[in-house]
């Protein structure tokens, strides 16, 4: 007991409203801080892992896409089967709406040119929508096609460019020539408003005319 009051003794008494003396930590001895620092290193090893695998992932589904959407619909016993949707199209867009979704369609052949064309039509409350079947037209050249009202009023519905195998060529060695075009475009004009179409060049000179 006296030995424990002795040190109590010699310890510095508390003066009141003095601030306490922060204490100094000891730095860690060489083999924890070692230790400490393998710790780190492992756990960014494992970050910078990681991180590896979501870019490849990302990347591969990116490169590959989707493959289909799905869909569920419900069963006779309140089920779901799964419905592959968003198969690839056999024909394009363009080429789809023209046999499918044009209900008048009006042609011309340019006796000099030999160039065929066909305007699929579609009234619109913002004008009329048409798709375009060009047939026996060679590049490279650029082209427009235009809409003349009955008034004279002309307005470019869409513009395209020609590969020098062309479009609609019957007998080409080039197996892409052997199609015809088919092109989206759009005028303001109604129906009722338009007279004519003509497939012009990027120089102005017309290959073909539509009546409509």
């Amino acid at each position: 007991m006296e030995p424990m009051l002795a040190m109590l003794a010699e310890a510095p008494a508390a003066v009141p409203g003095a601030r306490p003396v922060p204490q100094v930590l000891e730095p860690p001895a060489p083999k924890v801080l070692g230790g400490l620092m393998d710790e780190v290193a492992h756990r960014r090893h494992r970050r910078t892992k990681r991180s590896r695998y979501l870019v490849a992932a990302a990347a591969a589904l990116i490169i590959g896409g989707p493959v289909a959407a799905v869909a569920v619909t419900g069963g006779d016993e309140g089920g779901g089967r799964p419905v592959a949707t968003g198969e690839p199209h056999p024909t394009s867009p363009a080429e789809d709406s023209f046999f499918e979704h044009m209900p008048e369609k009006v042609s011309g052949t340019d006796p000099t040119t030999r160039v065929g064309a066909t305007v699929g039509m579609e009234k619109k409350a913002w004008g009329t929508h048409t798709v375009l079947e060009l047939k026996n037209v060679k590049g490279p050249q650029k082209c427009r096609l235009v809409a003349v009202s009955k008034t004279g009023e002309e307005e470019v519905v869409t513009s395209w460019s020609v590969p020098k195998w062309g479009y609609g060529i019957e007998g080409s060695s080039h197996e892409s020539a052997k199609a015809p075009l088919y092109v989206h475009g759009g005028a303001a004009m109604s129906r009722e408003d338009i007279a004519r179409f003509e497939v012009r060049t990027f120089d102005g000179e017309r290959l073909v005319e539509i009546g409509a």
